[in-house]
């Protein structure tokens, strides 16, 4: 990846937390200020997600010039790279977050539940038809996942298997590249871009069949909490490298 290439990749995952911000301030001002209006509830959270379907569209035309800083990209900590399933959070990572804030209200809320005093959130609405719906979507997300990840794992496998293998024994010394390596690695590329779509795809997918499930208020919620945890990280993670002394991670387009 040449590197204007590599600053307009970076420029656009900088823009896209810039935007999870942005939509974190709305979002959470809704919930506080009024949450009982349903028509901007859904408004927001269509806004939401149509911005995560432009950063989708704009990365992976992006990643056509080299996948591989996708995986491992400098514009995140090594720590957040760490929990990166194809170069971006695992889908079923929505339902742990659905489920763990569905705990979490109704434990906190005990009492008013018990006096039927409570209304609003995840954990206080959710009826036995929508975690059933929930159930059902994160059965057939793992599944989608799992496939992902053995399709992975075959292409990274075939970089010990012919021809990459027969090429590298012929080659006159180590790291030479020429015409032959480069039309392999090339088709290697093509293949792991593929992976990415379809692994964006269901990240997509995922988020938007969870969000008819939920009500207005509750997919808010959710939202919400995604994006703030999703901002947690990447701060914890430059937070992490400044106190291991390594160089802060420079964020200027």
């Amino acid at each position: 990846m040449a590197s204007g290439d590599r600053e307009e990749s970076k420029c656009c995952f900088k823009e896209w937390m810039t935007t999870q911000e942005e939509d974190l301030s709305e979002l959470f001002q809704a919930l506080t200020v009024e949450p009982e209006n349903i028509d901007q509830l859904k408004q927001l959270a269509e806004k939401s997600i149509t911005h995560f379907q432009d950063y989708i569209k704009r990365r992976n035309k992006l990643a056509h010039k080299d996948i591989s800083a996708y995986f491992a990209p400098n514009w995140c900590s090594p720590w957040e790279n760490s929990l990166l399933w194809v170069a971006g959070c695992r889908p079923s990572l929505f339902f742990r977050l659905v489920y763990a804030l569905s705990g979490s209200e109704v434990e906190s809320n005990l009492t008013e539940f018990l006096l039927g005093t409570k209304e609003g959130y995840l954990g206080e609405v959710m009826s036995s038809t929508q975690l059933l719906m929930i159930n059902a979507l994160q059965s057939k997300t793992i599944s989608e996942e799992e496939r992902l990840t053995m399709k992975l794992a075959a292409l990274q496998e075939d970089i010990a298997d012919q021809p990459i293998a027969m090429i590298a024994k012929g080659l006159s010394k180590v790291g030479e590249m020429n015409g032959e390596v480069e039309k392999v690695l090339d088709n290697h590329g093509r293949q792991m871009v593929k992976v990415l779509e379809e692994a964006d795809g269901l990240r997509m997918n995922t988020l938007k069949e969870l969000v008819k499930i939920l009500s207005p208020l509750q997919a808010v919620d959710f939202l919400v909490a995604s994006k703030k945890l999703h901002l947690c990280v990447h701060n914890w993670g430059r937070q992490r490298d400044q106190k291991l002394g390594r160089k802060e991670i420079d964020e200027e387009c």
